[in-house]
């Protein structure tokens, strides 16, 4: 059998490099060119960990949106992701990519420049709660949801604190800007204390007799307009949703985290 699968592999390969040949031959390249593989495993069959890679590669480059729910099969392997090394690598290139960027600037020293972190998937990780609700695989359940921020115990995500405290030490304000709804005001004040976030200019939760039925994007731009407007300067702005860095007044430059659990528009 193993056999067989060396001599099917050999064959293959000659064909591609018979058609590599070929295609170089009438564009006067020197270079073979291998057609791509669109599928993966024996028989060419998708192996659902590539796929779902695939779909989560889609997920980061918005060019997948507006989804529900993850895809049924990809639990397992988005569960794994975001409970292991890979998730805390890929949020650890990020904040050190906004360090690099800090470390650019010459700041003003007047007290104005801040950074804007979104707090849920950003600042904070809410997987103990997503680790009990199939990694996204179910419907958003607003009621279950609050429930579990009410409890107050979502855990630090350690490299955007890592990043937060980077800021305060070059005299950077802090200001956290979430779509939490101004009723949840103390008890996300008081996590972001438990978790370590002690220090921050400003704390804005969406008040939903202004912005009820508007999307996350109006209403965070709104919300950074006035920040301006007051004479603050956004030298960085930190999210895990695309809704966090898209709109206006998005700050001198942005840093998407990953977040292959849910979408917000």
């Amino acid at each position: 059998m193993m056999k067989n699968h060396i001599l099917l592999f050999c064959f293959v390969t000659f064909l591609a490099t018979c058609h590599g040949d070929v295609a170089n031959h009438e564009h006067g390249s020197d270079f073979n060119i291998f057609p791509l593989r669109m599928k993966t495993g024996l028989g060419g069959k998708y192996i659902p960990e590539v796929s779902c890679a695939s779909w989560r590669l889609g997920v980061e480059a918005h060019n997948v949106i507006n989804f529900k729910t993850i895809p049924q099969e990809c639990e397992e392997y988005v569960g794994n992701y975001v409970l292991g090394d890979q998730y805390r690598a890929d949020s650890k290139t990020v904040n050190r990519e906004g360090f690099f960027y800090l470390k650019t600037l010459n700041l003003n020293g007047d007290g104005k420049d801040v950074w804007v972190f979104d707090i849920d998937e950003t600042t904070l990780s809410n997987l103990p709660y997503y680790a009990k609700h199939g990694f996204g695989i179910e419907p958003f359940n607003e009621t279950l949801f609050n429930e579990w921020v009410d409890l107050g115990e979502a855990p630090a995500l350690p490299e955007s604190q890592k990043l937060y405290k980077k800021l305060l030490a070059r005299g950077v304000k802090i200001v956290f800007l979430t779509g939490r709804p101004l009723s949840q005001k103390d008890v996300t004040a008081t996590n972001l204390k438990l978790a370590g976030y002690h220090t921050y200019e400003k704390l804005i939760l969406k008040d939903l007799s202004i912005y009820k039925g508007k999307t996350a994007v109006t209403y965070k731009s709104a919300e950074r307009k006035k920040l301006e407007e007051e004479g603050y300067r956004i030298i960085g702005n930190s999210g895990d949703q695309w809704s966090d860095i898209l709109g206006t007044n998005t700050g001198a430059r942005t840093f998407k985290l990953p977040d292959p659990l849910y979408y917000i528009a």
